[in-house]
């Protein structure tokens, strides 16, 4: 929710956000991989 009020610096002047894509894992570290990939290069090119 501080993202959507406007608390984090890296959001704060790029609101209203909308949510478009959310995934769910059970696994954390799971999750960390993904986070991983999808700020690296590939990741990104699949992203756009």
């Amino acid at each position: 929710m501080a993202h959507i009020g406007g608390f984090v610096k890296a959001t704060k002047y790029r609101r209203p956000l909308k949510l478009i894509y959310y995934e769910v894992y059970i696994n954390e570290l799971d999750a960390r991989r993904r986070e991983l990939y999808l700020k690296g290069g590939n990741g990104k090119i699949l992203l756009r």
